[in-house]
């Protein structure tokens, strides 16, 4: 019989130091830990300003801005603390999202800990951070498993080089909800990888796909379809085990997802459909169309209304009313998202304008309209921090700004993983179908950052609404990098042979190195 606790001790890289043993995973780890801390939390401490939206977030969970000058900070200055109401909230929940959750228990942090009446975003920055640093863990330690210590270790600074960049962890000093869809989709993938790796106890792994994938679903209304299409990617991890427990219960898992993806896209309020669709019709159809006039017709919506092209719906000298009757009837009601996808459907040169202005951004870890400092850090207005941006920096100035180099991208990467998938299909390994799915519901949900995006509102904020393709684009060049580094690690002949009686989905996976 073979021992299940082989690929535990015999192909796990590491280094003794004294009694602890140190692997790549934990090198990662420490690293993008002690690199946030320098960040985060020594001065002058960086965060993200405020773009207008933490209102949303912040004041049904118990917050307010407790500065006079607040306003004038929007932009420009990071804001690290906030005033807690003492009595009766009477603001309603304008968005309803699993980063409440986390911003509430980071309240409970600072009242037990530092005040009742002050609230300090640091305490949420820690949770963030602890979260992040386990994930990065998870993620190493299921790339590395098979490599030599030597290039484990490589791949583990190369992670503290892409997942440390201050680009990434200064959301985590935020309200935006980039902080949240950080951590969760890098739990996502390392969960899944680890399921195809067989590591770790398999139902514990599912749980953290699960949990991490309503979390992740729920973080953002946009990212409604991310529980639609992992749902339904899912479905293969069934038949990784025979014991009928696992399959019911990653059944009801994949079930869940799918009816939280659903649940989320239905509970957009109405307020944020207005402005979504505004901006999809004045800053995407309008804008792409040489003919504007001609564009509306097509929607049944007067002509007249080409005056608002290039218009946002938070103009202060707006030409229309954005909220009034009069466009309610005659412009939201005349078109969706359905109609609007149509319209690029069968006009595919401002399809194919909108989707190279969409990949302009799609390389931006952040935004370079909100400053990273406090007013007090003597900084300029809406100055960034470049303290170890290195890779976020590379990553904006040399990526391929044509959207085909995304199409080309993916194609390579599929193709790259095809014939180990290929081959599993065959021999009915469903375990050995997973490095391919995860890779696929990666890129589409990254994918549908950009389709939602540019079909939902345009250009409109573009950048930190294409972060979901971002984070995914790294992720799978990280995994495919750290492929060729560890290639021919391991091979099929230095593994022992499998007992023959048994199904090749129920193997132990000693033979899954990290080649390509």
């Amino acid at each position: 019989m073979i021992d299940n606790n082989l690929e535990k001790t015999s192909t796990r890289p590491g280094m003794m130091l004294g009694s602890l043993r140190v692997t790549p995973a934990f090198v990662a780890a420490f690293g993008v830990l002690l690199v946030t801390i320098i960040s985060l939390f020594t001065l002058p401490y960086v965060g993200m300003a405020d773009n207008g939206d933490y209102y949303r977030i912040i004041y049904s969970n118990g917050l307010y801005f407790d500065l006079s000058d607040y306003d004038s900070r929007y932009f420009g200055y990071f804001v690290k603390q906030f005033g807690i109401f003492q009595y009766y909230n009477e603001n309603s929940t304008m968005v309803v999202s699993s980063q409440s959750l986390f911003i509430k228990l980071a309240l409970f942090l600072n009242k037990l800990f530092f005040s009742k009446e002050v609230f300090d975003i640091r305490f949420q920055a820690v949770i963030y951070t602890l979260l992040y640093v386990a994930a990065i863990y998870l993620l190493i330690e299921a790339i590395t498993l098979k490599m030599s210590l030597k290039r484990g270790m490589l791949v583990a600074v190369l992670a503290v080089f892409i997942f440390g960049d201050t680009g990434y962890t200064a959301y985590f000093s935020s309200f935006f909800g980039e902080s949240l869809v950080m951590v969760t989709m890098i739990l996502v993938f390392a969960s899944w990888l680890l399921l195809y790796r067989k590591r770790y106890n398999d139902y514990a792994m599912l749980a953290i796909l699960v949990i991490s994938t309503v979390i992740l679903t729920t973080s953002k209304q946009q990212n409604a379809p991310v529980g639609m299409v992992i749902s339904l990617l899912a479905i293969p991890l069934i038949w990784i085990r025979r014991d009928k427990l696992f399959r019911w219960i990653t059944i009801a898992s994949a079930a869940l997802m799918m009816f939280t993806g659903i649940a989320t896209y239905l509970n957009i309020s109405k307020e944020f459909v207005n402005i979504n669709q505004y901006h999809a019709m004045t800053r995407g159809v309008l804008m792409e169309s040489e003919n504007p006039e001609t564009a509306l017709q097509s929607f049944g919506i007067n002509e007249q209304y080409a005056i608002l092209k290039g218009n946002t719906y938070y103009d202060q000298y707006g030409t229309v009313d954005v909220k009034s009757e009069l466009l309610e009837k005659d412009f939201y009601s005349r078109y969706g998202f359905v109609s609007i996808l149509k319209y690029y459907v069968t006009h595919p040169d401002q399809l194919g304008s909108i989707l190279d202005t969409a990949a302009e951004s799609a390389y931006k870890i952040k935004p370079a309209a909100m400053g990273n400092y406090e007013l007090s850090a003597g900084k300029e207005f809406r100055a960034q921090s470049h303290f170890f941006t290195a890779y976020s920096t590379l990553k904006e100035k040399l990526a391929p700004r044509p959207f085909a180099f995304i199409l080309l991208w993916m194609a390579v990467t599929i193709g790259i993983y095809m014939p180990s998938f290929v081959s599993a299909v065959r021999s009915r390994d469903y375990r050995g179908m997973q490095r391919l799915l995860v890779i696929l519901a990666t890129m589409l949900v990254g994918l549908s950052g950009i389709v939602v995006s540019i079909i939902g509102a345009g250009d409109a904020d573009i950048a930190k609404h294409e972060f979901l393709f971002t984070l995914a684009f790294d992720l799978i060049t990280f995994q495919a990098v750290a492929s060729v580094i560890g290639r021919g690690i391991s091979s099929r002949k230095s593994m022992p042979a499998a007992p023959p009686a048994l199904p090749a989905q129920d193997y132990p996976t000693l033979n899954r190195g990290v080649g390509i």
